[in-house]
């Protein structure tokens, strides 16, 4: 068999699992989230979206708005080259030093993604530091995953969010040894905070270094946005911090934040970051103005949370079944692939509603499940709207199944 007849094999294997891919195309207007323009054959309309990561709406908001239009008529779009060949701005130097300071940490360093941020940092300390034991999340994202599993590093997998487990591997190694624990203090798939306070417990107890993810919830949790370790008060007992600018802060780009010569070592070494083309300046620089305006403005994160309480409740009155309801996000559990797309078929096709069907292997089988998340630009109309909507094609495909 060739390449392309082994691989459209592939895919049709895929697409029979109800694990194919569909992507929807859109359209986005300024000022008019969370209502965008689909896009498909039968031509144009306005759906409501509720599958975005933008949680506070902040890519649209004039102040981030407006010093990336500012930014790119003062300097121009690329930065021309890597950091280390001319691909360092001003506004690079700024943001990274904001991010030290709002973390509490000696240093910081931007990546062009969040993804990038994971791979390069995690790799870098499993590969430079001899004899390292990592411990790793069953359920960390792919990108930690992949930093981790590539390295030279021994490699220890913890079941997800247990503790017992986690304690169970670390004891079986001596305390001068190196270890590194690499978590997230927010699941994006399953919506669930990790016991921060318990593993840096742990941390101590067994003179391991900490890793910790903070993407989905960098911009919504602490008293300045931070994230759940500042929300927790446990900055300062976190060694690297992750996160990043293109979910809550609706921008682009990752970073990390932490000790001097960990971040330096990862500047020097990581070839993700070495030999990559910076971020462009008015990204920085919308960076910059969303992380400044979001510490500004609590009332923001506020009126997400108001709005997730309210679904969240909703949710729960009409029965619906959720993986978690720790947080802003809300994976509604399905379990079947193929109700699971049917459901979002449904919801777009009958109502206008846009949510993303996540189906194995991004999530285990038998677990597939509709992930919604609320943003600060839905208002309580949006709310009942996508009550009334989600009951009725719940109902329907419930029946359907049990027929």
């Amino acid at each position: 068999m060739s390449i392309v007849s082994i691989l459209e094999s592939r895919v049709e294997e895929t697409r029979k699992a109800g694990r194919y891919r569909n992507y929807v195309s859109l359209e986005r207007k300024l000022d008019e989230r969370p209502w965008v323009l689909e896009h498909s054959e039968n031509g144009a309309r306005k759906i409501n979206v509720w599958c975005s990561n933008d949680y506070l709406g902040l890519s649209q908001h004039p102040a981030v708005v407006d010093a990336t239009v500012e930014t790119v008529k003062a300097v121009g779009l690329g930065t021309g080259g890597a950091r280390s060949i001319s691909g360092t701005s001003v506004y690079h130097t700024a943001l990274e030093e904001k991010i030290a300071t709002t973390h509490g940490k000696e240093a910081a360093l931007l990546f062009s993604t969040g993804f990038t941020a994971n791979d390069a940092t995690l790799s870098t300390i499993c590969d430079n530091v001899p004899d390292i034991v990592a411990f790793s999340d069953s359920l960390n994202h792919a990108s930690m995953i992949y930093g981790i599993r590539y390295s030279k590093a021994e490699k220890k997998i913890f079941r997800h969010n247990d503790v017992a487990h986690l304690e169970e591997l670390l004891k079986a190694y001596p305390l001068e040894r190196p270890k590194l624990i690499a978590f997230e203090s927010l699941y994006s798939m399953d919506g669930d905070f990790s016991p921060l306070k318990d593993i840096l417990a742990l941390a101590k107890k067994y003179n391991a270094f900490t890793y910790l993810d903070e993407i989905h919830a960098a911009g919504i949790y602490g008293a300045t946005g931070t994230g759940y370790a500042e929300e927790l008060s446990v900055l300062d007992e976190i060694d690297i911090i992750q996160g990043g600018f293109g979910k809550a802060y609706g921008g682009a780009g990752g970073y990390i934040a932490g000790p001097k010569a960990v971040v330096d070592a990862v500047r020097s070494y990581a070839p993700a970051f070495v030999f990559s083309t910076s971020s462009p300046a008015p990204v920085v620089a919308a960076a910059l103005a969303s992380l400044d305006y979001n510490s500004a403005h609590p009332e923001l994160r506020a009126r997400l949370l108001e709005t997730v309480n309210t679904l969240k409740q909703g949710l729960k009155a009409l029965g619906i079944p959720l993986v978690s309801d720790d947080s802003h996000i809300l994976p509604i559990l399905v379990g079947n692939p193929h109700r699971s797309k049917e459901i979002s078929r449904r919801l777009i096709d009958e109502f206008g509603i846009y949510v993303q069907p996540v189906n194995a292997p991004t999530v285990p089988e038998g677990t597939e499940r509709l992930r919604v998340t609320p943003t600060a630009a839905h208002t309580r109309q949006d709310v009942e709207a996508f009550l009334a909507a989600i009951r009725a094609v719940w109902l329907d495909v419930a029946a359907e199944a049990a027929e």
